[in-house]
C-alpha cells in the first residue's frame, strides 16, 4: 500500500484530539474561512489543502479560488472553505502546511524556468525531496513549469559513479555488455550515465543503448565541448551539480538539453499563507 502524506500528517498533528478546540469552541458552531497568501508566489498544493479539511471533516465545502500553477498576490484567496469551525481549525495548521511547501517548490522552479526562458533546455527535478511527500513535491515541480526526472530508483537506469569505478580497467566494456543484457531484459525504460570527465563522455556516447548522459559538475566549457562531441548524436545531455539561479542561464546557454537541479525540492523556502476566520 502507497504511504499517506495527509494520513500520517494529520496523525502527526491531531493524535488522540484537537485539545483547544474540542474544549473552547462550540460543536454546532459554523463559519466561513479564506486562506490567502502573504507574499507572491506560484500556487500550488491547493486540492490538497483541501483534501486535508475533507479528511478531518467531509462536511466541509470547499472552494478552490486558485489552482496549481497560477500566480497569487499578497491578500490573494487561494481556498475558501465553510463548515463547522472546530473542524476548520483543526485542518488549518497541516493544510497551511501543505500549502506553504509545495507553493514555495513551485515558486522557486518557476524562477529557474524564466531564467532560461528561450534556451530550449529544460529544468528538471531530483530525488533530493522531503521523504514521503515525493509525488506531492514533483507535482509542485510540474505547476512550476518544470518537468520530473525519475520518481524512484525502479523506473529508469542512472548508473553513477558508485555503480562503477571509472578507474577500474575495462569498465567501458563493462558498462557496455551490462547495458546490453539490460536492454535485452528491459523495455521502454531510459538508460542514463554520469560522466564526470570529457573522456568520459566521450566513450559513452560510442556505446549502444544510452539515452541520457549526466554532465556532473562540468564548467560551461566543458559542456559546451560535450555538446560538441555529441554532434548528430541522438543521446540527449543533461547538466548537474551546483545549479543556481546566477549560473543556469549560462549553463542552458551550452546546448544541454537538461539541467537537472537539486535546490527545487531540497532548498525551496515556503510561501507565507494564512486562514482567516469569519464565524457565522
Amino acid at each position: 500500500m502507497s504511504p499517506d502524506p495527509i494520513a500520517a500528517a494529520l496523525a502527526e498533528d491531531i493524535g488522540a484530539g484537537d485539545l483547544t478546540s474540542l474544549h473552547f469552541i462550540p460543536g454546532l458552531l459554523t463559519g466561513a474561512a479564506r486562506i490567502f497568501a502573504k507574499e507572491s508566489a506560484i500556487c500550488s498544493g491547493a486540492a490538497i489543502a483541501a483534501e486535508v479539511f475533507t479528511r478531518v471533516d467531509p462536511s466541509l465545502a470547499m472552494h478552490i479560488v486558485t489552482p496549481d500553477s497560477a500566480p497569487v498576490a499578497p491578500g490573494q484567496t487561494v481556498l475558501q472553505i465553510s463548515g463547522h469551525v472546530r473542524s476548520i481549525l483543526t485542518a488549518e495548521r497541516v493544510a497551511l502546511n501543505f500549502l506553504q511547501r509545495l507553493s514555495g517548490v513551485a515558486t522557486l522552479t518557476r524562477r529557474f524556468v524564466d531564467a532560461i526562458a528561450g534556451t530550449g533546455a529544460i529544468i528538471l527535478d531530483t530525488r533530493k525531496t522531503t521523504p514521503g511527500l515525493r509525488a506531492f513535491e514533483k507535482a509542485a515541480v510540474r505547476a512550476g513549469g518544470g518537468q520530473n526526472h525519475r520518481f524512484g530508483l525502479y523506473d529508469m537506469v542512472l548508473v553513477k559513479d558508485n555503480h562503477i569505478a571509472a578507474d577500474r580497467a575495462g569498465y567501458v566494456e563493462t558498462l557496455r555488455d551490462d547495458i546490453a543484457l539490460f536492454r535485452d531484459t528491459h523495455t521502454g525504460i531510459k538508460v542514463e550515465v554520469e560522466a564526470d570527465t570529457i573522456q568520459q563522455v566521450r566513450a559513452f556516447l560510442a556505446i549502444p543503448g544510452i539515452d541520457i548522459i549526466l554532465l556532473d559538475n562540468m564548467t560551461p566549457a566543458q559542456l559546451r565541448e560535450a555538446v560538441a562531441l555529441r554532434g548528430g548524436s541522438p543521446i540527449k545531455l543533461e547538466a548537474s551539480g551546483g545549479v543556481t539561479l546566477a549560473t543556469v542561464r549560462d549553463i542552458a546557454l551550452t546546448g544541454v538539453d537538461f539541467i537537472s537541479v537539486g535546490a527545487l525540492t531540497h532548498s525551496a523556502p515556503s510561501v507565507d499563507f494564512s486562514l482567516e476566520l469569519a464565524p457565522g
